[in-house]
């Protein structure tokens, strides 16, 4: 189905859990030289018991790698993280090295322990991930993808996502999106705001627009091989005439409504062939490269598309022009926000870093995490 895919990663980028359009594999272990240090006690481990009630008894064990104020990170969510890293990255599971294992490693450890600390502090703050907040997220994603319920859960069940894994997900990424909201304060100065929008010009143009209407004629097809539509090279000849027929009309000065209305294939000759206006950066490149010849009142030549033939008129045209500071200082100060928002979340980190109990189970993994930690801390001191 074509839409899931695309859902799959819609739900990645609302939740920002990493997940793929197929079910993830395990991410393949680290060779014994790329592996951390061995604890120097032996690893906490969580006795999960799973037997069914008629066999004889066994347990999972499941590796403590940290603690953090009491909250665990496994062994096994490590390798889960791992595996969507690489699945982001588009990397060939058969070209997995140990460097890009060894290389991601510590930023995926700082980023469990972040994420833990983010939504116990979220907690703290009383900040409650409702029913009504998960049901607008699965909103969210099936509009954007125009899919229903049967459509959603096939997505997650490709995406190998239960629905209470993605309600975990939804309620992390809400909490932790809510303690940055709730404890990052920008106090932005008028001045800052007026000294962002001057050096930022391009960012307040209104787009290039014009407003067009049309005129088409379709050339009747049917099906052919393999479904594909065919047309005979006489009914192609009839709407090549027909359109140029009216396109003469049209240079003669009869109204360009009043000729749509009686040969327009369109729907748009109820409205008078008119299409509205239209943003010329999103159009294809040879489609903007004639409308930009054309003047206000003006008709193309007859332009042949996939269905047809069509002409069009431009009614308006509009030029970039800079939108008034007035109008844009909610979005200079959401988009400078935006990008203090990291410096900033790392002060925070920082400080629930220092408050926190962080038990680490081993020490290998422990070196890693304390040596990203300090990097991050002499980078943010940098760009300062």
């Amino acid at each position: 189905m074509k839409h899931l895919k695309v859902a799959v990663a819609s739900i990645a980028l609302l939740t920002g859990a990493v997940v793929s359009a197929q079910t993830p594999s395990p991410a393949p272990p680290a060779p014994a030289s790329a592996q951390p240090a061995p604890p120097a006690q032996p690893p906490t481990v969580i006795a999960r018991d799973v037997t069914p009630p008629t066999a004889p008894k066994s347990t999972i064990l499941e590796r403590v790698l940290v603690r953090v104020n009491g909250e665990i990170f496994t062994q096994k969510q490590l390798e889960q993280e791992r595996t969507d890293a690489l699945e982001q990255r588009n990397v060939d599971a058969t070209k997995v090295t140990v460097a890009m294992i060894t290389e991601m490693t510590p930023d995926i450890l700082v980023k469990a322990v972040d994420d833990l600390l983010l939504v116990q502090r979220g907690r703290e703050l009383g900040i409650k991930f409702t029913d009504s907040n998960f049901q607008n997220g699965l909103d969210n994603i099936k509009k954007q993808n125009n899919l229903n319920d049967a459509q959603l859960k096939e997505a997650m069940a490709q995406a190998g996502l239960t629905m209470e894994q993605l309600r975990q997900n939804f309620e992390k990424t809400f909490i932790k999106n809510a303690v940055q909201q709730q404890e990052i304060h920008l106090n932005l100065t008028e001045e800052e705001a007026r000294q962002y929008y001057q050096a930022h010009q391009d960012e307040f143009m209104t787009p290039a627009t014009v407003t067009l209407r049309e005129i088409v004629i379709a050339v009747p097809t049917q099906n052919g091989p393999n479904n594909q539509p065919l047309f005979s090279v006489g009914a192609d000849n009839d709407a090549k005439a027909k359109i140029e027929s009216a396109r003469a009309r049209l240079l003669k000065g009869e109204d360009f409504a009043t000729v749509a209305a009686e040969v327009s294939t369109s729907g748009s000759k109820a409205n008078g062939g008119l299409i509205g206006q239209v943003n010329l950066e999103q159009l294809n490149p040879t489609l903007r490269e004639t409308l930009d010849k054309l003047k206000p009142g003006e008709v193309s030549e007859p332009i042949r598309t996939a269905t047809g033939y069509q002409l069009l008129k431009i009614d308006t045209r509009s030029t970039p022009e800079r939108e008034p500071f007035a109008k844009v200082r909610d979005r200079i100060g959401q988009r400078i926000f935006e990008a203090r928002l990291d410096t900033e979340t790392e002060k925070l980190l920082t400080g629930l870093r220092s408050q926190a109990v962080i038990e680490w189970k081993d020490d290998g993994y422990k070196q890693m995490y304390e040596k990203r930690v300090k990097e991050l801390a002499a980078k943010d001191k940098a760009e300062k």
